[in-house]
């Protein structure tokens, strides 16, 4: 017998439709990838929390992600997503063709936002000639040069900071400015270490050397996880009731009941749930339902340093959701844009959804996901009909063959 057709897509309240009765307000994550620095804090706090198994070192050999997807032993994952494009600004990287000048500046100066002083400013500042002469004379094949070697790249005596002794051949008369440091040194010098480019420093790409000369360039990070479906098609297609709704709304499976049939992993729209290499069951985020029970915050939550994962009644976070898409679109970031956050959607809305800055499809998301068992009524409603038109055509065929 089918479920209520409801459970099965449609706006509904997950719990009291599971039948907990005088059900807490329901309970999610909202991810702001605006905000995440990739530092993976979620991941390692989700694994010591569940005693998730290590998912190795395994470097995918094309950026710092070293997961590559949600997988039985990584309930969290960051992805990190190189784009050749300018940041902040929904305008091409290029203006006509590829061969065609860049874009990035005039859209940049939007995105830049302040341009005042933010704070400490660490590093050495571009267009500092002695600095600069010390750092590119600072080594030699490797070694240290002696105080000879140095008096001689440099053309003169230096004193014990590296710097050009007044008087001397080396030092400079005039007032330099960027690149005379490089340009006062012989052929000998700027050959013998690395030339001073005015890193490190704490400013983003631009504000210190203003907009023209930021790259088109920008690295979007995501910590991604189960959405915990309003209408979850594991929960569905479970043959055994492994994967059961929780009282907060979110979906959990039972370790020890699972008997690893994997239908669940090919119901998820999303992708997430996976089977475990040597142990056949499958395994995703829980949500950290132990501690919701306990009223603590989920431990990926708990260990994120900027907010970019937020824990807390699902309806307080839509709002805040809304507000900070209101936010970025007023600073120059029109692209900001909420995913799986409408109950009208083709799962009823996530219990777990976030703040993108492209399209799903380059956080590997898909554009438009459906609950995979939404046509199971007309499914089997035409499955019953096809049985029945065959049955009636057998009954034919053998009358008109008695007779």
């Amino acid at each position: 017998m089918l479920p209520d057709p409801n459970s099965l897509y449609g706006p509904l309240d997950p719990a009291p439709d599971a039948g907990y009765v005088d059900a807490p307000p329901r309970m999610g994550f909202f991810t702001d990838t605006s905000v995440c620095i990739g530092c993976k804090a979620c991941e390692v706090a989700c694994k010591e929390w569940n005693e998730v198994p290590g998912s190795g070192l395994d470097l995918l050999g094309m950026s710092y992600d070293n997961t590559g997807a949600l997988t039985a032993n990584s309930w969290r994952h960051v992805a990190f997503i190189e784009q050749p494009r300018p940041s902040g600004h929904g305008s091409a990287a290029f203006t006509g063709t590829p061969t065609g000048g860049t874009a990035s500046a005039a859209s940049a100066a939007v995105a830049a936002g302040t341009t005042g002083p933010t704070g400490t400013d660490p590093g050495l500042p571009p267009g500092s000639p002695p600095p600069a002469a010390r750092m590119s004379v600072g080594d030699h094949g490797g070694a240290r040069m002696s105080g000879g070697d140095r008096d001689d790249a440099i053309g003169g005596p230096v004193d014990v900071l590296g710097e050009p002794v007044a008087g001397s051949p080396g030092a400079s008369t005039s007032n330099a400015g960027p690149g005379d440091a490089a340009s006062a040194l012989p052929a000998t010098g700027r050959a013998a270490g690395p030339e001073f480019l005015g890193m490190p420093g704490a400013q983003p790409p631009g504000r210190g050397t203003g907009v023209e000369g930021r790259t088109d360039f920008r690295w979007l990070m995501m910590s991604d996880v189960c959405k915990h479906c309003t209408h979850a098609a594991c929960l569905d297609v479970c043959p055994t009731g492994s994967l059961f709704r929780t009282e907060f709304g979110t979906v959990v499976v039972q370790e020890d009941i699972c008997n690893g049939c994997g239908y669940c992993i090919s119901a998820c729209p999303y992708g997430v749930i996976d089977q475990r290499k040597g142990d056949g069951r499958a395994w995703k985020c829980t949500l950290c339902y132990d501690r919701l029970g306990a009223g603590m915050t989920p431990a990926c939550a708990q260990a994120c340093p900027t907010e970019s994962i937020q824990y807390g009644p699902l309806d307080e976070l839509r709002e805040r959701a809304a507000v900070r898409v209101a936010t970025l679109h007023e600073r120059g970031v029109p692209e900001a844009r909420l995913y799986g956050h409408d109950p009208n959607d083709g799962v009823g809305g996530d219990g777990a959804f976030f703040l993108l800055l492209d399209e799903p499809e380059v956080y590997g998301l898909p554009p438009d996901p459906v609950v995979t068992t939404r046509d199971l009524p007309a499914m089997w409603k035409r499955a019953g009909l096809a049985a029945l038109a065959m049955a009636a055509a057998t009954v034919v065929a053998f009358v008109g063959r008695s007779s």
